[in-house]
C-alpha cells in the first residue's frame, strides 16, 4: 500500500483553505492562533494558504466537522475560485477527522481533504532522512490510515445502484469484492506494521546498546516546541553543523554530540520538536528517538519568548514530557530569541489591567527568574547574546549531576576538586 497519497511534494505548490472551530473550550483568539500554526504547517509542506474559515459550534459536527451552511460556504468559495481559474487544491482542517467525516466532506467539496494529523505526517515524511526516521514515519502513517481504509472504497457504492430490484442480490454481490479487497488491504497493512515494529524494536535495541557504551558521561537533551531554535543552540554548544531553518520539524532524527565546557565533557542531544495536538501515533512511533529524552540526566527546555503564546507552548512541552515518562527531571528553562521580543506599551490613561503583552522584557525576565530561581536564562542564539552565561549554568548543573551520579570517577572528580 503506497504512502504517496499523504505526501505533498516540496516542489509542488498547491493552494489550500484552512478550517477551524471556535468552541466552548477554544475561543476565537485561540482558534486564530491555531490556524496561524496550521498555516505555517501548510507552508512547510509546500502549500499556499489562500483562505480561512471558522465557525462557532459547541463541538465538531460528527458528520461533516462544520455545519451544513458553513460547508456550503466553503464549497461556494472553491467553485468561485475554479471559475476564476484559481483552483483550490485542498482543504485542511485543524483537528483530526474521522473516516466518516473525511468521506462526507470529500463528497461535498470534491477536493483533497487533510486534517492536522495527516499534514504533520506529510511533513515528517518529507523531512525523514535516515532509515530510522523513515521507518518511524511509515509506521505512524499506517496507524493513521488503518481506521480510514473504508473511504478508499467508496467508488464501489457508486457502482451498486443499478443491479437487482431494490439493490438486492446485485448490491450484495458488488459489496462482497469491495469488502474482500478492504480486508486484503487491512491484512497487508497489519503485516507491514508488524514488520516495521520489529525493525524499530531492533533499532531501539541498537540505540540502547549505543547509549550504554557512551561511558560515564552526563546526558543533556534539548527539548522544546518546534521551531524555537534548538538546532541553532546545538550548533553553538557543540560547534557542529546540525541542520536548522525557520520551518517546523526541521529536525527529526536525534543528533548526539560530545560537548566540552571548561574541561568537563557531556553528551548533548537535539530531539524532534513538540507541537499542539501532536499525533499519538507519532509519539508512539518515535519511541526510540524520544528515549534520548527519557534517559537524559538534564533537560534544556528551549522556549521562543518572541512567540505571543509561548506560555501555552511551555505547557504543551511539559505535558508531552509527562506523556513519555520524562517529567520530574532537572530542567533549565532557556528563553531564546530575546532579540525578537516585542511588547505593547500601555497609554498612561489606559486603566485596563495589564496583560503579559504589556510586559517589558526586563519585567518578564524578573517574573520567570523569580519562578524558576536560577534555572532560567534569557538568550539569543542567533545574535549570540548571553551564551557564555548559559554555558556557565549548564557547566554548573552538569558538574553537580556528575558528582552525584559518578562520585568515584577519579579523573573528573579530581578536575572538579581542582577547579572548586
Amino acid at each position: 500500500m503506497a504512502m504517496k497519497e499523504f505526501v505533498i511534494s516540496e516542489a509542488q505548490v498547491e493552494t489550500a483553505v484552512l478550517v477551524g472551530l471556535i468552541t466552548q473550550t477554544q475561543n476565537e483568539r485561540k482558534t486564530n492562533e491555531y490556524l496561524d500554526e496550521l498555516a505555517f504547517l501548510a507552508e512547510t509542506a509546500g502549500a499556499e494558504v489562500v483562505k480561512r474559515f471558522t465557525q462557532k459550534l459547541d463541538q465538531a459536527n460528527s458528520v461533516t466537522y462544520v455545519g451544513k451552511g458553513k460547508l456550503d460556504e466553503i464549497k461556494n468559495y472553491i467553485e468561485s475560485e475554479a471559475e476564476a481559474e484559481r483552483e483550490v487544491g485542498m482543504v485542511i482542517f485543524d483537528d483530526e477527522l474521522s473516516a466518516k467525516q473525511i468521506r462526507n466532506i470529500e463528497a461535498a467539496l470534491k477536493v483533497k481533504i487533510l486534517d492536522r494529523t495527516s499534514l504533520i505526517l506529510d511533513i515528517f515524511a518529507m523531512r525523514a532522512q535516515t532509515a530510522n526516521a523513515k521507518t518511524q514515519v511509515e509506521l505512524a502513517q499506517y496507524k493513521y490510515m488503518l481506521p480510514r481504509l473504508q473511504r478508499l472504497w467508496t467508488h464501489l457504492e457508486r457502482q451498486g445502484g443499478g443491479s437487482g430490484a431494490g439493490g438486492g442480490k446485485g448490491s450484495v454481490g458488488l459489496r462482497g469484492p469491495g469488502e474482500t479487497q478492504l480486508e486484503m488491504d487491512r491484512r497487508i497493512i497489519l503485516n507491514r506494521m508488524s514488520l516495521l515494529k520489529e525493525r524499530l524494536a531492533e533499532i531501539d535495541k541498537q540505540k540502547s546498546t549505543q547509549r550504554k557504551n557512551r561511558g560515564r558521561l552526563i546526558r543533556v537533551a534539548l527539548v522544546g516546541y518546534t521551531n524555537v531554535g534548538k538546532s541553532t543552540l546545538m550548533n553553538l554548544l557543540a560547534k557542529s553543523e546540525v541542520f536548522a531553518e525557520n520551518k517546523l520539524f526541521a529536525t527529526l532524527d536525534t543528533t548526539v554530540r560530545k560537548v566540552i565546557i571548561e574541561n568537563l565533557p557531556f553528551l548533548l542531544s537535539d530531539t524532534v520538536g513538540f507541537i499542539r495536538k501532536l499525533p499519538t501515533d507519532l509519539v508512539d512511533s518515535f519511541k526510540s528517538t524520544l528515549d534520548e529524552v527519557r534517559e537524559a540526566d538534564l533537560l534544556l527546555h528551549v522556549v521562543d519568548i518572541s512567540h505571543p503564546d509561548f506560555e501555552e507552548q511551555i505547557e504543551v512541552v511539559n505535558k508531552t514530557l509527562a506523556d513519555i515518562g520524562a517529567a520530574g527531571k532537572p530542567v533549565i528553562l532557556i528563553f531564546n530569541k530575546i532579540d525578537a521580543y516585542t511588547y505593547i506599551k500601555k497609554a498612561e490613561d489606559d486603566l485596563t489591567p495589564r496583560t503579559k503583552e504589556n510586559l517589558t522584557l526586563e519585567e518578564l525576565m524578573r517574573t520567570w527568574m523569580a519562578k524558576m530561581e536560577d534555572n532560567c536564562l534569557f538568550i539569543s542564539a542567533r545574535e549570540r547574546l548571553n551564551i557564555e552565561q548559559m554555558k556557565d549554568l549548564v557547566y554548573k548543573r552538569v558538574r553537580e549531576l556528575h558528582v552525584q551520579k559518578y562520585p568515584y570517577n577519579d579523573f573528573l572528580y579530581q578536575t572538579y576538586e581542582e577547579e572548586t
